[in-house]
């Protein structure tokens, strides 16, 4: 058992049965992070939510974050005052709100915050995901200032791919745990 909480934080329309986080949930009793509307996110409502969870939490967190939860976590990181309480951020398979497709569904996401995280990060991409290019990815990874990692081509990181519990990304999620 480690001293700090994980907080999961789910993309646009939640992350449903056969999601890693929805498994990490389950098995290892982290927290995900509700948002009051799935379907229609407004990213200041998300970042509120997620600035009084922070601020609520007994001590140091750890994010888990997939998709428009890591576009969520850069905004957040950027305009919070609790920054401090993240020891660390596991962020996978970014959805790219700034491309045409995808800002005309999710409305008012774009620009992506591109600051330094002020907190040790690992981004996880993947060379085949639907909704982020992997050289954006990338390009995420060094403006947020985050160890990039190269997962292949595994889609968008979620049910689809079929990763269960996805032993491989919870291992990421402890090299930040196990971190100085």
């Amino acid at each position: 058992m480690h001293p700090f909480q994980v907080l999961l934080l789910p993309g646009w329309q939640d992350s449903g049965p056969g999601h890693w986080q929805t498994e990490w949930e389950r098995l290892h009793g982290y927290r995900r992070v509700q948002q009051h509307d799935w379907t229609r996110p407004l990213r200041g409502d998300w970042s509120a939510r997620l600035e009084e969870v922070v601020a609520d939490a007994p001590g140091e967190v750890l994010l888990a974050a997939h998709s428009l939860g890591c576009i969520l976590a850069a905004w957040w990181a950027a305009h919070t005052r609790h920054a401090r309480k993240v020891h660390g951020a596991l962020l996978v398979a970014p959805g790219d709100v700034e491309r045409l497709d995808l800002a005309a569904q999710i409305r008012g996401w774009a620009p992506i915050a591109r600051r330094p995280l002020p907190f040790p990060a690992v981004l996880a991409g993947s060379r085949d995901d639907p909704y982020c290019a992997f050289e954006r990815a990338r390009a995420m990874a060094q403006d947020w200032g985050a160890r990039f990692v190269d997962l292949g081509a595994r889609g968008h990181v979620n049910a689809e791919s079929g990763l269960g519990d996805w032993p491989e990304g919870h291992a990421l999620l402890q090299t930040l745990i196990n971190k100085d």
